[in-house]
């Protein structure tokens, strides 16, 4: 029924939990619970029902409330039990060898305070700590078995943008046409879902728009919005119809095996007018100037203030990364298990790029009635600069038919 050959490798898992158990004895944290998926994921390789006991020393605990026989077959950690609810835990640590801990760490960040409150509970005599900056700092630099992954993902990406071409028809409507790319990523293996950390917020798949549907606002982290299909949404396709002669925004990820590729491509039916062409130009020269720059030691911070100081000067500020007064503050984002990991490229980031990070670099234009053009692409982050893992055509690729 499982196949195994999916399963993270169990000298992986030992990895990431010896650096995570390095970080706790740091901090003097004598344990962890881990209990958000991505996390879970990461560092027991497993999303069903359960809490990773970390300790600082000894070999973590992995309590499962359902399916505790998936939770076997896909996980290679050796203490793997079944429990029925968190007030089972001081028993089961006793059980296995474990003291009950003085100072526990908890992702504070996305931990709902009603389930807060239970483990507070349970842990009556504890402190509390929040490990979640620490989690998110040892999943932004990855190893070469998730590099290998992206890369993978990046390659399905990438033969989604080539099939567009394909799927693009005149008169479609921007949710048909999200359906027809959707379905044929789907038929590559796409997981369907993309995590995101941040509370709130939200992604299927990405945003598929049309001419001026790309600059309609959102409340989403993200350059473009889009109309959607009602405010439940409040962002992605809608129902406009897809016309000649404008730009066509396809900002999709692909998740593969839990790891996300992001990339963006424009497309028109029919050449778009030269403002538009000489704009995407310029962002895929931006582009190029800030692979160069982001080497290990640079912050994130220091990449957006030169990628704004340059559109600046070539008079597309008041468009950079939005078209209006609140355009967002950054150029890229972390990429991993999730959608908005570290480090990201944004205003006041001092947050230092390192070797093994995964950026998406997004500069975008997006022009209130008209549309958005630019391009994003999958990096790695190398001691030479950035090594771009997405490599579709990243001219706008017109479709005469």
């Amino acid at each position: 029924m499982y196949d195994n050959q999916l399963n993270t490798p169990k000298n992986e898992l030992a990895h990431r939990i010896h650096r995570l158990q390095k970080q706790l004895v740091k901090s003097g944290i004598d344990a962890a619970i881990i209990l958000q998926n991505a996390d879970l994921y990461y560092f027991a390789g497993t999303i069903q029902q359960a809490n990773l006991y970390v300790p600082a020393e000894g070999t973590p605990l992995l309590l499962v409330k359902k399916n505790v026989q998936r939770a076997r077959a896909e996980s290679d950690l050796e203490n793997i039990v079944p429990f029925g609810s968190p007030r089972e835990i001081p028993g089961l640590l006793k059980q296995n060898g474990h003291e009950m801990p003085q100072r526990v760490g908890m992702e504070l960040d996305v931990l709902p305070v009603n389930l807060f409150s239970v483990y507070r509970k349970v842990f009556d005599a504890a402190g509390f700590e929040d490990i979640s900056n620490p989690i998110r700092m040892i999943r932004a630099v990855k190893s070469k078995y998730e590099i290998d992954i992206i890369k993978k993902a990046s390659q399905l990406a990438d033969r989604v943008s080539a099939e567009v071409p394909n799927l693009l028809e005149e008169g479609l409507t921007e949710i048909e046409f999200a359906g027809r790319v959707e379905a044929y990523a789907r038929s590559l293996g796409h997981q369907g879902i993309v995590r995101m950390r941040l509370f709130g917020s939200e992604l299927f798949y990405g945003h598929i728009m049309s001419g001026p549907s790309a600059a309609v606002p959102s409340y989403l982290a993200s350059p473009t919005g889009g109309p959607s299909t009602s405010p439940a949404i409040a962002q992605g396709p809608g129902f406009r119809k897809i016309g000649r002669h404008e730009p066509i925004l396809v900002d999709y990820v692909f998740a593969h095996r839990g790891y996300i590729a992001d990339h963006t491509r424009i497309y028109s039916l029919g050449k778009v007018p030269e403002k538009m062409a000489r704009a995407h130009r310029a962002m895929l020269n931006l582009q190029e100037k800030i692979k160069t720059m982001a080497k290990p030691g640079i912050t994130g911070g220091m990449l957006y203030d030169a990628a704004l100081e340059t559109a600046e000067k070539e008079g597309f500020a008041d468009h950079f990364m939005g078209g209006d007064d609140q355009r967002v503050r950054f150029i890229g984002h972390g990429v991993g298990l999730e959608l908005d990991e570290f480090p990201f490229l944004a205003k006041g980031q001092d947050l230092e790029l390192a070797a093994g990070m995964v950026v998406a670099l997004e500069p975008k234009l997006v022009y209130p009635g008209i549309g958005a053009v630019g391009i994003e692409n999958t990096h790695l982050v190398t001691e030479e600069g950035l090594e771009q893992l997405t490599r579709y055509n990243e001219n706008i690729i017109v479709i005469d038919r």
